[in-house]
């Protein structure tokens, strides 16, 4: 078993407490202080636009800018929004829905881990929260 955020994630989360840390901040400078290119953060940037958490603006003043639906973003909401649905339904045993009449061997087990995760991403915001330092 595997659970893994994708770097993409990594990185939209390292650029929305950028934002928040540096306002104003042009994208090309925030894409150096990141260490990625500005090609590919705007790429990975573009679903938090699309979602509304982000605003952009081009030209020479141009970047990004947090929103106001930003001050409420948790770290599963932007998981979810780079990745999609957290809880897809699908059982880790048998990668199809478990059958509700015969579940499989952990069935319980796996819904209150992952109720119990999602619990607490949700409740870690990303805007205005220190970064924890972990080691990976």
């Amino acid at each position: 078993m595997k659970l893994e955020i994708l770097p993409r994630t990594d990185l939209a989360v390292r650029a929305i407490r950028y934002l928040d840390a540096h306002p104003g901040a042009n994208s090309i400078a925030m894409a150096e202080a990141l260490g990625t290119t500005f090609g590919y953060l705007t790429q990975i940037l573009r679903p938090l636009v699309e979602a509304g958490y982000l605003t952009s603006s081009r030209g020479p003043n141009g970047g990004y800018r947090l929103s106001a639906k930003s001050a409420s973003l948790s770290v599963l909401d932007t998981i979810e929004c780079m990745e999609g649905p957290t809880d897809d339904g699908v059982c880790v045993l048998r990668g199809s829905t478990c059958d509700a009449r015969n579940p499989c061997s952990l069935h319980d087990a796996w819904t209150s881990a992952r109720s119990a995760l999602i619990t607490e991403l949700e409740n870690i915001p990303v805007v205005g929260a220190r970064e924890r330092t972990a080691t990976c």
